[in-house]
């Protein structure tokens, strides 16, 4: 008679990773601190920056702004969501960049429809006038 606990297999082993081969690094805790500190200054900076008036023209300090939220997203999807083109064997990044790219269709055409929109419109006492 065989052992029945010979072939149970603990749920809890795997830690939901199956056995794909994906051994991603978690991340250590130095890793975790550094993404912390380089999400600290790039909070820090843009917000001294906007706090103290560095520039004069809100058009640039909205691109500051902007381009430091850029970095912001990218410390977090590397430290702290362990997005990388190892991590998952690659689908994770191709899942990001294709979101990414549907988004940015979305936002253009929707943006180029209501400028359009807004062109081409009869102004309201044009209308009024008829």
């Amino acid at each position: 008679m065989s052992d029945p606990h010979a072939h149970t297999h603990d749920a809890h082993a795997d830690h939901g990773h199956g056995d794909h081969g994906d051994h991603a690094s978690h991340g250590t805790r130095g890793s975790y601190l550094k993404g912390f500190f380089l999400s600290v200054i790039l909070t820090a900076i843009p917000f001294w920056a906007v706090m103290t008036g560095a520039f004069k023209d809100p058009s640039t300090a909205a691109l500051v702004v902007m381009v430091f939220a850029v970095a912001q997203i990218i410390v977090h999807m590397i430290y702290f969501l362990h997005m990388s083109g190892k991590s998952e064997g690659g689908w994770t990044m191709m899942a990001l960049i294709f979101t990414i790219i549907l988004v940015v269709i979305t936002l253009s055409g929707s943006i180029w429809v209501m400028y359009h929109m807004n062109t081409n419109m009869m102004p309201m006492q044009a209308a009024a006038d008829m």
